[in-house]
């Protein structure tokens, strides 16, 4: 069954005290576009990844992102003394030459070093984090995971998203059908009419005698051009190869494009030899159901 090319997969993965996380999401397009979002400690596997995606999800315009949510216990810190020292260095230059060492023998000289060291672990990249950038083959068969996981559900989504596009096509080509249908009661009549309206225009405009043999050769030369058989019996073939195409599985979104372009063509022929505004009222409501076709095939994979 067919696929749709929206869809959305998210995969979390624990591991080692932090949590990767996978996440992809895709819109229609005529190739595969892929953009990804890497953590650096994953870069160097990116082509693997885009690999992976690629042979899973083959359309689409496509962003992934791969990223680690750490927790504070698996975080560890530094301090970066020099830094630190050129702070307390300034800062106590700062005192002395406001008159701040008198505070030392205040009410809040107990409080003092706590204070100093409260300030300067506060000032700006004095306390830094240390990632371990190195990937290892353990992190990343889980990272992996994760990736595979997102991907699975995304192909479950757009599985999901193929089968309401499946109804909705079947429900098109079975109203298109319908249609087609309704056209025959008009097209028995029509050659009469045809041949009345041209007897009565030769008889009251000519007012002459006529070859009654010559009339009859023109009026079958003129209701074979008007014939919509070909087309009816084209239109018929599209319809049923459509709903085939439909079936024989995902990757079929092109073809199926192709199809309706045809089916296009026989409407809009049949449209053009049409001559009753009751058969023309029937070839738009069949438009109308192969605009939707149109609309809703560029999202089929």
């Amino acid at each position: 069954m067919i696929q749709s090319m929206t869809g959305y997969g998210k995969c979390v993965v624990e591991f080692n005290g932090k949590k990767i996380h996978a996440e992809v999401k895709s819109l229609n397009s005529k190739a595969l576009d892929l953009s990804t979002r890497l953590a650096t400690v994953y870069r160097e596997k990116e082509m693997e990844i885009r690999q992976l995606i690629q042979q899973t999800l083959e359309r689409g315009k496509v962003d992934f992102n791969l990223w680690v949510e750490k927790n504070e216990a698996s975080q560890s810190a530094s301090i970066n003394m020099p830094l630190a020292l050129e702070y307390f260095r300034q800062m106590k230059e700062l005192g002395d030459t406001l008159g701040f060492a008198s505070l030392q023998n205040s009410s809040y000289g107990s409080n003092s070093a706590a204070d100093w060291m409260s300030v300067i672990l506060r000032m700006p990249d004095v306390m830094s984090r240390t990632e371990v950038e190195e990937l290892t083959d353990e992190e990343w068969i889980e990272a992996r995971k994760a990736v595979e996981g997102a991907l699975a559900e995304i192909v479950a989504f757009r599985k999901q998203e193929g089968l309401a596009l499946a109804e909705k096509f079947k429900q098109n080509i079975s109203n298109i059908a319908a249609l087609l249908e309704s056209i025959e009661p008009y097209e028995k009549g029509r050659t009469e009419k045809i041949r009345q309206r041209l007897i009565e225009t030769l008889e009251n405009n000519i007012g002459v005698d006529y070859d009654k043999n010559r009339l009859e050769q023109e009026m079958i030369y003129y209701i074979e051009k008007l014939d919509i058989n070909e087309e009816k019996q084209r239109l018929t073939n599209h319809l049923s190869y459509f709903i085939e195409t439909m079936e024989e599985g995902h990757g079929q979104g092109k073809k199926l494009g192709f199809i309706a372009q045809e089916m296009g063509r026989e409407i809009n022929t049949t449209g053009s030899k049409s001559n009753q505004a009751e058969m023309q009222n029937i070839v738009v409501k069949m438009k109308d159901e192969l605009e939707q076709i149109k609309e809703q095939v560029l999202n089929v994979m």
